[in-house]
């Protein structure tokens, strides 16, 4: 079989039409802007008891003028507080692969609240287990109510690209989860009782997982995980922290793939925050 020829920036082909589908190719190809800027140092993690999330604040996302790739800031990793300590796992199962498993189940189930009589299944999630990278959506929409996986449609495909623009796929490299598994009446956001009963199924998976970064999706989702009710343009091009059994996992905040098909000229933002998470990964990831 041929080897795919790179051109003279060192780019291949099937590499450029995945920055391009980001819309920041052109920002690619600026001195260093691919390799990814040296991990910081994560202030130490402060062990708090696990709490139920806090109501989100609905706000709405004011849309950012566009951003000549040329002109874009360096991303600022500013460091924070991590929010909560997520049970370890110790106290689950001692087979992991069993405590997955029983989770599974107990998903599927699940009659906690008002949205399992709406629902077509519950949306568990997808990827490996053992995953290195976590990502975290909001909840399920129609078609992912109907398929039973999280992230399908065209905002799926644009979140593919994204994982593929930096060598990364849902198959083999990161898990998928939404912090609620249902899908809420019109894709509205969750009710605070929804979440209240909801959330810790995404706190055990997290603990089982135990991932080595965080990517989160959203205004609902980084409001939600991080328990505050900031804008996401005050959370994101920041380094927030997690305390996940003992260990701080670097959390990062990025727009949900839906915001970006409706606001294209924020995908710049959204390949920062990308190379912002691979700068805080374990060396090898």
């Amino acid at each position: 079989m041929a080897t795919e020829r790179n051109g003279a920036d060192g780019m291949s082909a099937v590499r450029r039409a995945w920055l391009r589908e980001l819309g920041v190719e052109r920002l690619w190809n600026l001195p260093g802007a691919a390799a990814p800027a040296a991990a910081p140092e994560l202030a130490p993690a402060a062990e708090v008891p696990v709490a139920p999330p806090q109501s989100p604040v609905r706000e709405s996302v004011a849309t950012v003028p566009a951003v000549e790739p040329e002109r874009a800031e360096p991303v600022a990793l500013v460091q924070e507080i991590p929010m909560q300590e997520l049970p370890a796992p110790a106290a689950m199962p001692a087979d992991p692969e069993q405590a997955w498993a029983a989770l599974q189940d107990e998903v599927r189930d699940c009659v906690a609240c008002g949205l399992c009589k709406g629902r077509t299944q519950t949306v568990f999630g997808t990827g490996s287990p053992k995953a290195r990278w976590l990502l975290v959506g909001e909840a399920p929409g129609e078609q992912e109510d109907k398929q039973g996986a999280p992230f399908v449609g065209r905002s799926g495909k644009l979140l593919d690209s994204m994982l593929a623009s930096i060598a990364r796929s849902r198959q083999h490299d990161v898990f998928i989860a939404n912090v609620i598994k249902c899908r809420p009446p019109g894709n509205r956001d969750p009710l605070p009782e929804e979440v209240a009963r909801c959330s810790p199924y995404l706190m055990r998976q997290i603990s089982l997982i135990n991932p080595e970064m965080i990517l989160v999706l959203g205004r609902f989702a980084a409001q939600t995980l991080l328990e505050t009710d900031a804008r996401i343009g005050s959370l994101r091009g920041k380094v927030h922290s997690l305390s996940v059994a003992g260990r701080k996992v670097p959390v990062v905040v990025s727009y949900h793939p839906a915001y970006l098909l409706r606001s294209p000229a924020e995908k710049v933002k959204a390949w920062q925050d990308l190379q912002l998470a691979l700068s805080v990964g374990r060396p090898g990831n």
